[in-house]
């Protein structure tokens, strides 16, 4: 008897390839078709629902299945969609795929990895205790220091300090979900170097501290609501836990903080460094199956390399023992992106297609800064939030009639070609971007590895409905139409 697994995949392929190859004759009979985006149909995007929804109920239904096999599971979807889209597409399929691996995920993993391994070697020590103010302070330090080193940086760096604050905390997963919130997403705001999509800006002509100036008065406002509910929330569990006897008010005996490992904030350094000379070096490209590879981004990848092996040889085990240092969240995060960047494919290119694509009647009706605001936020809630972001720079652009030499001269205030609807709708994109990858755990690559990390750490984490409903929608939500009255 066939494995119900195999049959589910046989039947998938075959369904998936009986739709698909109408669409694919219809697409070689017209050789200006602009892509692969532009013919697949919305219900392309199955095997991305599926990876999403098995990442949700998985973990809740079939805890042991999914501990063992997350990594199959994640495979399983991105093969459902891969093997019928380049048995159908042939070439037009894999040089997408080829494209999102070298481009996107390899760089993305690496960066990851390198910064994990790095923050893992600093250690935070000394008489740090959870207390509503310490948090919100720790909170506050994480969300300024993710401008500068990154969300996904400054993530690694706090997440260990926060942990061990409030070991003896009973009730703590509000705590990791509010670091979520502010530090490894509404904190990157205010430079290119804070999230990807301003660094694509960035890259694509965007002043560097066009942002810092645009985006800093919503960034403060919601950095102000956040921290303002963390604090109501944890003084509530704080004194409930107190009255319980499970945490005691007496700080007991003071020792220094400390920190060690310092080694490692060069490495980091490096790694910053890294990141803004590929925005700078542009030496040129050569190409790889249809991609163009740039040699700066080569020289980054190899670089991060380079600091993650220095910082495992310069950084003494006792140190990476002291912070329950493991490869386990790294692993689990590798394994499900690798699935989600394949799945994620038809999506992008729906969305990129614009008018020749699927969604066509959906991106029609964003026109204005509210309507940018919510629609890149909304799906960089669930796809990758820098191709999204580009997206819609692009549409902003075509709507005006401008080109990216353009942009310059159209963010500088007080200058003759200062274009004031372009600068509302950027601000609209790049907000949305940004904070709206705090919506759920794949918004945003540190959400995840941060999830991750604290579950590895014994701390019980909410499923990623859980996060949702409990946190995000009730939370977020609220403060991001107060955004949009205020700003939008």
């Amino acid at each position: 008897m066939i494995h119900p697994l195999k049959l589910l995949t046989y039947t998938g392929f075959g369904l998936l390839a009986a739709f698909l190859d109408p669409l694919a004759a219809a697409a070689s009979a017209d050789p200006s078709h602009p892509g692969l985006g532009s013919i697949l149909p919305l219900w392309s995007v199955i095997p991305f629902a599926g990876i999403l929804l098995s990442i949700a109920l998985c973990p809740l239904l079939a805890p042991k299945f999914w501990h063992h096999h997350y990594g199959k599971v994640s495979a399983f979807w991105a093969i459902a969609f891969a093997v019928p889209a380049v048995y159908v597409y042939r070439e037009m399929a894999v040089l997408p795929i080829i494209h999102i691996y070298l481009i996107d995920y390899i760089p993305f993993i690496i960066l990851l990895w390198g910064l994990f391994t790095i923050a893992g070697g600093i250690v935070v020590s000394g008489s740090l205790r959870g207390t509503p103010l310490v948090n919100a302070v720790l909170l506050l330090i994480g969300t300024f220091l993710a401008s500068w080193v990154g969300t996904t940086g400054a993530s690694m760096v706090m997440i260990r300090p926060v942990m061990k604050a409030n070991r003896d905390r009973q009730r703590k997963a509000h705590i990791i979900i509010f670091f979520i919130f502010l530090v490894s997403n509404v904190g990157g705001a205010l430079t290119p170097l804070g999230d990807p999509p301003l660094f694509l800006g960035f890259l694509h002509n965007v002043p560097f501290f066009w942002v810092t100036k645009a985006i800093l008065p919503h960034m403060l406002l919601v950095c102000a609501i956040l921290l303002s509910i963390f604090y109501v929330m944890d003084s509530y569990y704080y004194r409930k836990e107190r009255k319980e006897g499970r945490v005691s008010g007496d700080p007991g005996d003071r020792t220094p903080i400390r920190i060690e490992g310092m080694q490692n904030l060069l490495f980091l350094a490096g790694v910053v460094g890294l990141v803004l000379q590929s925005g700078y070096w542009k030496p040129g490209c050569f190409t790889v199956m249809g991609t163009e590879v740039h040699y700066q981004n080569l020289v980054r990848d190899a670089g991060i390399i380079v600091m993650g092996l220095l910082s495992l040889y310069f950084t003494p085990g006792k140190l990476r023992e002291a912070n329950e240092f493991g490869w386990a969240p790294i692993i689990e995060v590798a394994k499900l992106f690798a699935g989600i960047f394949m799945t994620i494919l038809p999506a992008l290119g729906i969305l990129q297609a614009g008018s020749q694509g699927a969604m066509a009647g959906f991106l029609a009706y964003v026109k204005s800064p509210v309507t940018y605001f919510w629609a890149s936020g909304s799906l960089s809630s669930f796809l990758d939030n820098a191709p999204t972001y580009l997206t819609f720079f692009y549409m902003a652009l075509g709507q005006l009639g401008m080109t990216e030499s353009m942009v310059p001269g159209a963010c500088a205030v007080g200058d003759v070609t200062h274009n004031p609807e372009f600068v509302a709708l950027l601000k609209a994109i790049s907000a949305g971007s940004v904070f709206m990858g705090a919506n759920t755990y794949i918004g945003n690559a540190p959400n995840f590895m941060v999830k991750s990390i604290a579950e590895e750490a014994g701390i019980p984490m909410p499923s990623f409905f859980g996060y949702m409903f409990k946190y995000s929608i009730p939370i977020l939500i609220p403060v991001f139409i107060l955004v949009t009255f205020v700003f939008f």
